[in-house]
C-alpha cells in the first residue's frame, strides 16, 4: 500500500514539473490574458488519479512558481490565493475521475468525452475563480480600458478560463482517442 501511494505522489510530482515546463511556453497576449498549457498535464493527472492527488499536484505546480522565480507578488494574501489555492483547485477535475474511468472500462466513448469535458470545466472553473477573486481584490489598480476591477477581472480571467478549458478539452480528448489506456492507472 505504501509503495502504491508513493508511486502516485511521485507521478504527481512529475506531472507538476511537466505543467511548469509547459507553462513556460509563451501563450499570452498582454499581461492579463493567456492560455495555460500546464492545465493539460495537471488535468490529465487529476482524471487519472483522482481528487486528492490532483489537489497535491496542483499545489506543487503553484509552489514551483517560487522555485522558477515566476511569482508576481503584491502581498502575502495575494500570493496565498494565487499560488496555493488557485493551483490546488485544478484538482477539482479529479472529482470526476471514478466516473470517467468507469465509463472507459465499459467502452462508452461518448460518455467518456462528456466526462472529460466536465472534469476540465470544473478544474478550470476552480482555478480561474480564484484568479478572478485575486484580480478583483488585488490587481484592480491595473485594470485597463477604464473598466472597474470586478469587470476587468471577470472578463480577462473568464476569457483565459474558456480558452484554457477548450485547449485542455481538445488535448485530453485527442489523447483519449489515440491511447485510452494512458488514463488507466496501473493497479499493481
Amino acid at each position: 500500500m505504501r509503495n502504491k501511494t508513493l508511486t502516485i505522489y511521485i507521478e504527481g510530482t512529475l506531472f507538476a514539473a511537466l505543467a511548469m515546463v509547459m507553462s513556460l511556453i509563451p501563450s499570452g497576449i498582454g499581461s492579463s490574458y493567456s492560455v495555460s498549457l500546464g492545465m493539460i498535464p495537471l488535468t490529465f493527472y487529476a482524471v487519472r488519479r483522482g481528487f486528492g492527488p490532483g489537489v497535491f499536484a496542483g499545489f506543487l505546480w503553484g509552489a514551483l512558481h517560487f522555485v522558477t522565480g515566476s511569482v508576481y507578488m503584491l502581498n502575502v494574501y495575494q500570493v496565498i490565493i494565487e499560488y496555493t489555492i488557485t493551483y490546488a483547485s485544478i484538482g477539482l477535475a479529479g472529482a470526476w475521475s471514478s466516473v470517467i474511468l468507469e465509463r472507459m472500462q465499459k467502452g462508452r466513448d461518448w460518455k467518456v468525452y462528456t466526462g472529460l469535458a466536465a472534469a476540465v470545466f470544473f478544474g478550470a472553473l476552480g482555478r480561474y475563480f480564484w484568479h478572478f477573486i485575486a484580480g478583483w481584490i488585488f490587481w484592480g489598480d491595473y485594470a485597463m480600458w477604464d473598466m472597474g476591477a470586478f469587470t476587468f477581472s471577470l472578463l480577462m480571467n473568464g476569457l483565459s478560463m474558456v480558452s484554457t478549458a477548450l485547449v485542455t478539452m481538445l488535448a485530453l480528448i485527442l489523447i483519449y482517442s489515440r491511447s485510452p489506456k494512458l488514463f488507466m492507472p496501473r493497479t499493481k
